[in-house]
């Protein structure tokens, strides 16, 4: 009987420990986790806000282009 209470007595002990680890290794990808999600939040909100900024600029080369385009088409119409 005493013997067997001291294996479950050492069993015990390194399931402790063993889970002490895990709790520790439970909490550093907690902070890894949050630490990712606010980076991802901060890369979400900088492309929104570089989008709103780019899209006239972006219409901007389009419509150049276009006039440019029609503009050539123009002239060779107007030689005929």
């Amino acid at each position: 009987m005493e013997k067997s209470n001291r294996e479950l007595y050492k069993k015990n002990c390194r399931l402790m420990k063993e889970n002490e680890k895990l709790r520790k290794k439970v909490e550093l990808l907690s902070e890894e986790k949050q630490t990712l999600l606010s980076q991802l939040k901060q890369q979400i909100s900088n492309g929104a806000s570089n989008s709103k900024t780019d899209a006239p600029n972006n219409m901007i080369d389009l419509n150049l282009g276009l006039s440019l385009v029609s503009g050539s088409n123009q002239n060779p119409s107007s030689n005929n």
